[in-house]
Parts: C-alpha cells; structure tokens; sequence
C-alpha cells in the first residue's frame, strides 16, 4: 500500500487488536501518513471463524482503504426469507441494493477479507504476542502496558479488541450483556450448493437458520437457538440440531446431511450486546468494532459497522497535527486538545446511526407462523426498498463521497519516502 502526502506531524497511533477491524483502521491510517503500530496477544495475525457478509458499506469502506475484494467470495443476488413450514415471507433482490448504493453484497471468508487487507500491509507493523493488560495517559499522550512488563507510547490507542476489550474496561464503557441466543455455525462444503448466488434464511417459533454461498464451494451455516449463562453443551449437539431444524428447506436438509459433531466443535457463540456509550471517552483513546459496538450478528452488520467506524475515524484524524503552532512549548498541550476533540467528534458521529443498527440487529427473529404472517403481506420491492433506505441512512453517505473525491485527488507519495 502507497500512503499519501501528509503535511504536520504524522500521529504515532497504537491500535490493540489484528483482527480485521484493527487492520482495517491501521491500513487506513497508514495511508493517511500517520505512523501506526498494532498489536495483537495472538500468536499471529490469522483469521478463523466462518464466513462474514460484506454490504455496499462495507465494500465502499474497502475500496478506499485500497483492498480489491474481485474475486473474493460469493456475489450475491437474492437473499429468500421463509418460515419454518416453508412459506414465503420475502425476496430481497440484493442485486439491486448493491446498484442503488454503489458496490455489490458478498458473502466471504473472514480469512480471505483479512489476507486481502494484509496485502501490501507492512508486516513490521504488527507485533504479535503482545497482550494489552492497560492503558495510561501520561503528559506525552498515552501509555499501554502489556503483560509481558514492556511498554508503549504513542500519541492515541484504539481498542480494536474485540468483545472483551480491555480498552474497552480502561474507558469503563458498560459491559457486554448476553441477548439469550446463540449460533452454532462455520463453513462446510456443500456440492448441491457450489455457485450459487443466493442466500436463503428460515424462521421458525424456536430458532432460525440460514445457509449462504461464501464462495469456493464452501456455504455459511447457523442455527440459532436459546442460550443462558447455564447452558450445558449436549454430548452430540448434532441430534439436537436435525430435530430442530430437519425438514425446514431443502437448502437446510443438505447441510444437516452433511455435518458433524466435528464441525460443531467450536460452537456456540453466545450472541452479546454492548451498550452504546452515551457519554465520551476521556483522553485520547477510543473504541472501534466489536469493542465499541458487539451486536447480535442478525443483520450481518458487524463487520460493516467496523469498516465504517475506520471510515469516519480516518476522518476525523485526518487534519489532526497539520495546523500551525506558536511554538514547541505549546504543541503537547495543542495537539493533544485537537486529538481528543477529534476522537469525540468521531464518537458521536457514530453512537446514533451505529446504535440504530444494533438495536435493529437485537431483535428477536424467532416467532411462529402467525406472527410472522404479516411480513408476506408486504411486496418483495418494498422489503428491499427498506433496507436499502437503512443502509443508505446509516452509511454516511455524504461523508463517505467527500472521502471518494479527496481520495481522488491526493497525490501518492513512494513508501521508500515515508
């Protein structure tokens, strides 16, 4: 990756967590000429997990942070939404949301996204190994320390940490809190399935399933099911999920036909909420992700809402160290007020429309047949209609073609030069 021009004093970010929203946010930052470091307490910086659906948002975000997704994944046209007797409640023609919004819906491997961001990512960058225990603020900016006993300064942290954030814990933001669901879910290779472009999505009075092309031959499967601090897992979990979800599609039959007590190994996933803080973060740290906003993974939103948090705090960091200053004495005090007042301005960019999605994302889907008989009442166009309107709304559109325009014009510097 080529970074840009940058007049001033580059920002010395420290960003914990290598997951794709901590490199996500560093990428960006390093194109924007600041100077970053990540750090992870994993050994390196692969990707495990499923699948992950990435929305025009979030294909928007990735193209301006230079990642070319072509080739990654499933495209997808369709997603079919029906009730466990298998009557039709919607159509969503994807397809066309990704031309009214400007970039296609596809459903891809965490682990290929996070190998297309670490293209042309310099590798230097992270530090692997490195398990976060705090952070400090010090006269100089901030300070984290990690369980090893080592340090490090930087002007600014981003938790990108994930669920159990401890950024998060150093901000006291309130803690995560279960929604009573979990997903058992992963990738499996279904043939009766490879190539196809739509996604399908079933709703019965005790769970919901979905199975969704991720591309290479491979689909994303979940069932969601109840789930409580006393859940004890079951000694063959996959007979507990062919009673529950056998006969509710075909699409459904194939999988189920095809799994295993091995390929349930890692599941569940309990589905957590985090509150949206209402207040700001103090200091010059912030949360990004899964650290600022864990959401039932409903809407399939997570990793979008990620993409566009980086999108807007790019933003806001952007003119922070460029303005003029009277004199050495007064550029700590200077730089440090304008980097908090940016990372607030970020922050409360954020909390309304990423709070709107979460509390979307958090409602219960399971009902019976007579609840969710009034959905098929409501035509394919307009179901699509609406959620193409939600995503616009809560994309920042505006700001996301002011970022396209300046993106457009800035001149690429030779990263021999930085």
């Amino acid at each position: 990756m080529t970074p840009t021009r940058r007049a001033g004093r580059a920002l010395r970010v420290l960003v914990i967590g290598a997951g794709v929203s901590g490199i996500s946010v560093a990428r960006g930052l390093l194109r924007d000429g600041h100077d970053v470091t990540v750090f992870d307490q994993r050994r390196d910086a692969s990707a495990g997990g499923g699948a992950v659906t990435i929305w025009s948002n979030g294909e928007t975000v990735l193209r301006q942070l230079g990642v070319h997704m072509d080739g990654a994944g499933q495209l997808l046209s369709r997603v079919r939404v029906l009730t466990s007797r298998g009557h039709r409640l919607a159509t969503l023609d994807v397809a066309a949301m990704g031309d009214r919004l400007g970039a296609p819906v596809r459903m891809v491997p965490r682990r290929v996204l996070l190998e297309r961001l670490l293209e042309g990512f310099p590798v230097d960058r992270i530090r692997c190994g490195s398990r976060a225990v705090g952070v400090a603020s010090t006269r100089a900016g901030v300070e984290v320390e990690f369980e090893d006993g080592g340090a490090a300064a930087g002007d600014v942290v981003i938790g990108a940490d994930g669920l159990h954030s401890v950024v998060r814990d150093v901000v006291g933001a309130a803690p995560a809190q279960p929604t009573g669901w979990c997903s058992w879910q992963g990738l499996i290779t279904v043939p009766g399935l490879a190539g196809e472009r739509g996604a399908i999505i079933v709703i019965g009075e005790g769970g919901n399933t979905g199975v969704w092309p991720a591309g290479g031959g491979e689909v994303q499967w979940w069932f969601d099911l109840p789930w409580s601090y006393d859940f004890v897992r079951q000694a063959r979990p996959i007979d507990v999920i062919r009673s529950q979800f056998g006969g509710w599609s075909n699409e459904v039959d194939l999988v189920l036909a095809r799994l295993t007590d091995e390929d349930l190994a890692d599941s569940p996933y309990p589905h957590f909420r985090h509150p949206i803080p209402e207040v700001s973060v103090p200091g010059p740290l912030t949360l990004l992700g899964d650290a600022a906003h864990a959401m039932p993974p409903t809407l399939a939103q997570g990793t979008n809402q990620a993409l566009l948090d980086t999108m807007v705090l790019c933003r806001a960091l952007s003119d922070v160290g460029r303005r003029p200053h009277a004199g050495a004495g007064d550029f700590a005090g200077d730089l440090s007020r304008e980097l908090c007042a940016a990372l607030r301005w970020y922050e409360k960019t954020r909390r309304r429309r990423v709070g709107a999605v979460s509390r979307v994302a958090s409602l219960q889907v399971a009902h019976g047949e007579s609840m969710l008989r009034p959905a098929a009442l409501i035509s394919d166009s307009l179901h699509t209609r609406m959620l193409t309107a939600f995503l616009r709304w809560t994309s920042h559109r505006r700001l996301s073609a002011a970022i396209d325009r300046g993106l457009g014009a800035a001149v690429p510097v030779p990263a021999g030069r930085r």
